[in-house]
């Protein structure tokens, strides 16, 4: 493991991609007794992505939206995670997805990646994170545009940036406390 210079502190991100686009998503929803609930439905297979670090200890996130997801995009992200913690040696968990392992994955100097688990969605909370998301700001709406979806996940992170004790309590498992409380 890359040596953590004394002026930095450590912090523990969890990194994840979530799609989202004009496919509707149907979701429960309360009506008054006399009245039916009529939501729209539609089934449009235009996307974006979002790239999302979450730090659960504390409830900050790195978010970026982009057309699509590859090494070079990695990069990026990756580049723009290192500068939203300047002052801090990332130690990023992720998936195995073919971007997170390419040869060509240019990874700061200020962070070191760590795979977690195949096939084992339930150990990142950034998939809370999209959870919260599709519930609350994408769930029974129909979008006519991507630049109307791209809006609404800018609102979502917005919104998520300034409620960082929403995010602590969605994404800071028991195990993760532990972890980090021993390692103090």
């Amino acid at each position: 493991m890359r040596d953590i210079p004394k002026t930095k502190k450590l912090r523990v991100l969890f990194e994840d991609e979530g799609r989202f686009g004009r496919i509707s998503d149907t979701r429960r929803c309360w009506v008054p007794i006399s009245n039916r609930a009529v939501v729209g439905h539609q089934v449009i297979r235009e996307y974006i992505y979002s790239l999302t670090a979450v730090s659960p200890l504390d409830g900050q996130l790195a978010s970026l939206i982009m057309p699509w997801v590859d090494s070079d995009i990695m990069s990026i992200f990756l580049s723009y995670t290192a500068r939203e913690f300047p002052e801090d040696f990332c130690l990023m968990f992720l998936d195995g997805a073919g971007w997170h392992r390419a040869n060509n994955l240019r990874v700061p100097m200020s962070m070191k990646l760590i795979w977690l688990p195949p096939y084992s969605p339930e150990l990142n909370p950034t998939e809370h994170v999209w959870d919260h998301i599709r519930e609350n700001y994408f769930g029974n709406h129909i979008f006519e545009s991507l630049d109307e979806v791209e809006e609404m996940l800018c609102n979502a992170f917005t919104d998520l940036a300034k409620q960082t004790d929403l995010v602590r309590s969605l994404t800071c498992f028991d195990w993760i406390n532990a972890l980090c409380m021993t390692s103090n």
